[in-house]
């Protein structure tokens, strides 16, 4: 996915703009391994979530 688009509409409106990404699978290119599970895929998009939480409680006030 590409957050181009809704960066380049926002900056000819003037308005800031920051995209936060989650990777996942981090073996997605890989052919020899296993693939991961779903179940392992939500386990990382959990912990991350916690990661997005704090990085957006520690920037919101300095906006």
């Amino acid at each position: 996915m590409s957050t181009a688009p809704e960066c380049i509409l926002a900056n000819e409106l003037g308005i800031p703009y920051a995209a936060i990404a989650m990777a996942t699978d981090y073996d997605s290119w890989k052919e020899d391994e296993i693939p991961v599970s779903w179940e392992e895929i939500l386990a990382v998009f959990g912990q991350n979530v916690h990661n997005v939480i704090n990085i957006l409680l520690k920037v919101i006030p300095s906006i």
